[in-house]
């Protein structure tokens, strides 16, 4: 049973492809989150037979141009770890202040069964950068993602609480939702 606290709770059985061996990779390429979610989708649909869902998701900064934006894992290259996409963050924002610290997460959702695309969702949540790191929960940016809904970053907020209030909490129940109306 796959349930989410938006209400929608499904019967589902869920296989993780990543514990299959030999697996073709698929490159990130494309210019928006749902193009890289939905190409990761379709890719792996073509192997596996049932539903299949991807993701794509990450942080844009407005003032910088949209930047990570859908190169936020490889934002200080392809090897970084999460201190030093956060470290190359915060010397680029170096001088922002007010509304140019404003920035969102996205996560974009897509479904696919047999190579063909079924549902694709996107949702966001907004917050602003803050000047130094607070927090150690989460991962990726949320240690400077301050939420002013609750007065914390995402590193600061318990996972089940943050969970109903991110951009993939929320893109993953508007995923159920429209599962739910397939089924």
């Amino acid at each position: 049973m796959l349930a989410m606290a938006s209400g929608v709770s499904l019967a589902v059985e869920l296989a993780l492809l990543l514990g299959l061996d030999k697996l073709p990779e698929f490159e990130e390429n494309a210019p928006t989150f749902a193009e890289n979610a939905a190409g990761k989708a379709l890719h792996y649909s073509r192997l596996w037979d049932g539903l299949v869902f991807a993701d794509d998701s990450g942080l844009v900064v407005p003032a910088l141009g949209g930047a990570p934006g859908v190169h936020s894992a490889r934002y200080a290259g392809p090897r970084a770890t999460n201190s030093q996409r956060i470290e190359k963050l915060l010397g680029e924002m170096r001088g922002k202040t007010g509304a140019e610290r404003a920035a969102y997460f996205v996560c974009a959702i897509a479904l696919t069964e047999h190579g063909r695309a079924k549902a694709i969702v996107t949702d966001r949540v907004e917050g602003e950068i803050l000047e130094a790191p607070r927090g150690s929960g989460g991962f990726g940016y949320d240690p400077v993602f301050y939420f002013p809904a609750l007065g914390k970053t995402f590193a600061e907020i318990p996972a089940e609480e943050k969970n109903q209030r991110s951009h993939r909490g929320k893109a993953f129940r508007r995923l159920l939702s429209s599962l739910s109306s397939m089924l």
